[in-house]
């Protein structure tokens, strides 16, 4: 019998693991991060006027921003079900 998978939204993410991307999503800069891509969780950062979540990962060595916004009509179910759509390595 398999462990269940941990659920975690992507405010929750554990600094320096490793992450790969098992659905792809969208983020607010219309960017498609597809299956497979991997990148080390560095920060994250909430800017509650906007609903703003900022995650800054490196992949490939260069520190990459993903910005997402935590709203129904923007990237909020990504946000609530993120171990939906990345899982840890």
């Amino acid at each position: 019998m398999s462990t269940p998978k941990r659920k975690f939204d992507a405010s929750r993410l554990t600094p320096n693991q490793l992450y790969r991307v098992v659905a792809p999503f969208t983020d607010y800069d219309g960017k498609v991060h597809s299956v497979g891509e991997e990148w080390r969780f560095l920060e994250k950062n909430f800017v509650p006027y906007d609903d703003g979540l900022s995650l800054f990962v490196e992949q490939n060595g260069q520190k990459i921003q993903i910005r997402m916004q935590w709203r129904d009509e923007a990237q909020g179910a990504v946000i609530d079900d993120f171990s939906d759509y990345v899982e840890e390595v």
